[in-house]
């Protein structure tokens, strides 16, 4: 089994690997010559000096070149560091000052505007390098050598799978963002968890929703993809109008996303030939009962909901596929992991009994970067992960979440779960959208508070809602 991002995916294959539409030509790369451009771009960062354990914060957005550099800084044994190439300034600073990153990547053109990715980069004197793909290959132009001046000509190097391969930062409850660091063994056990769990095959092929920056679109979207041999669509950005055109041209058969996406594409008109869809993956966020029956009845394809989380290097649990039953409103059983329902004093509680969600796997991080405290109340005396989610697990073992325990509402004494009253809300009829939430109340402490977002021509008012 590969334990490397090196070693997991078909270096010789002449398969599609990678789709970035376009009109008229598509750009279509091979894994033959994804390996190539891979090892090619490594060996540019080598020269620029990346070594083991530098940082290398990549400000790009869903493309070729976000792909390859990725991929390069983790074969390089460096520590890839994608980044919303949409930040402001001050968000880039935190980033690159928070991991001392040796290089940022940015967009072609981006230094001579002198962008926000590029100010904070000089701020903290990491390299700049602009990164494109020309046509020919993927570019590394370097604008400015920053702490790296001097130290270049390194050697190519061959990761190893308790190297650091990604590190993401999740928000923190404290309101600092917490950096979680994923191993090489981190990502592929996840990426093998995936293809488990879905059953991915070289025959199948993706339309990637996602943005690369965040886990559930690198690992679901991307990774776990190519480990299985299959392809991936790469479109720059989500668009509900070009989505089903691209899904289509390109023979698309999954896509995971966010349940905000699939809403989106519901209030799209469906596209004219139904294309044979193997399964649509939910994920990320709670799927409401409601839309999990619409997905199913307007593209007539099983929706299975995962629960994930970037401390697992994203999937923990998901639905499995058809004949085996998937449940609305769970997010199924675990994938690869252990599961444990766990009281605060670190005990398991009887099944069916609501306590915090708990995990323990291969997949898991050891525990976050310079963060002793956080890493502490986080884990159990047994190493299980405990994951701020209060939920329970029902007769056949299915994982039932039931709130934030962080977000619970706290009436009086009486815990009231936002994630159920959202799904009751979403059921009306008029109601597009719902969240609820905690207001402070002199009598009660907290009191429920809800915003609604009614649908397209409709009103709606308190008395109905209520």
């Amino acid at each position: 089994m590969a334990t490397t991002l090196s070693n997991s995916f078909s270096a010789g294959d002449n398969a599609t690997a990678i789709i970035i539409p376009s009109k008229p030509n598509p750009l279509i790369i091979s894994y033959k010559q994804l390996s190539a451009e891979i090892l090619s771009f490594q060996k540019k960062l080598a020269k620029l000096g990346v070594t083991p354990e530098a940082a290398v914060s990549i400000a790009l957005p869903n493309t070729y070149e976000f792909i390859v550099a990725f991929l390069a800084s983790a074969w390089q044994r460096g520590i890839a560091a994608p980044l919303n190439s949409a930040y402001k300034q001050e968000e880039f600073e935190f980033y690159i000052d928070d991991l001392k990153s040796a290089v940022a990547l940015v967009p072609k053109g981006s230094y001579s505007k002198d962008g926000p990715a590029v100010r904070a980069a000089r701020k903290y004197s990491a390299a700049i390098a602009e990164c494109y793909w020309d046509g020919q290959e993927v570019v590394l132009d370097v604008k400015d050598e920053g702490k790296l001046k001097g130290k270049g000509n390194r050697k190519v190097e061959t990761a190893q799978p308790d190297d650091i391969a990604l590190v993401l930062h999740t928000s923190g409850t404290t309101g600092r963002p917490k950096a979680v660091p994923l191993t090489h063994k981190n990502l592929t056990r996840t990426m093998k968890n995936i293809k488990a769990t879905y059953d991915l095959t070289p025959a199948d092929r993706t339309m990637l929703v996602m943005p690369l920056f965040h886990v559930h679109g690198l690992l679901a979207g991307f990774l776990a993809p190519l480990y299985s041999g299959g392809s991936v669509i790469v479109p720059s950005k989500f668009s509900a109008s070009e989505f089903w055109d691209d899904f289509i041209t390109h023979g698309a058969n999954w896509y995971t996303a966010v349940p905000t996406i699939h809403q989106i594409l519901l209030k799209n008109p469906p596209p004219h030939t139904k294309p044979k869809i193997r399964f649509i993956r939910s994920c990320s966020s709670p799927l409401s009962p409601t839309v999990f029956h619409q997905l199913e009845a307007a593209y007539s394809a099983p929706v299975l909901e995962a629960y994930a989380m970037t401390e697992a290097a994203h999937q923990m649990t998901s639905n499995p596929l058809p004949p085996a039953k998937r449940q609305p409103g769970s997010v199924g059983i675990g994938q690869g992991v252990e599961i444990r329902i766990i009281d605060q004093a670190g005990k398991e509680v009887p099944q069916g009994s609501e306590a915090e969600i708990c995990i323990r796997g291969e997949n898991v991080t050891k525990g976050y970067l310079n963060n002793p405290e956080a890493n502490k109340s986080s884990f159990t005396a047994e190493g299980f992960f405990r994951t701020g989610d209060q939920g329970k697990l029902d007769k056949d073992g299915y994982v039932i979440i039931t709130g934030r325990i962080k977000e619970l509402i706290n009436k009086g004494g009486e815990k009231i779960s936002p994630i159920e009253l959202d799904n009751v809300l979403a059921r009306h009829p008029k109601v597009g959208e719902a969240v609820s939430f905690a207001i402070p109340d002199e009598m009660y402490g907290q009191e429920v508070a809800v915003a609604i977002v009614p649908k397209n021509g409709e009103k709606v008012d308190e008395k109905e809602v209520k």
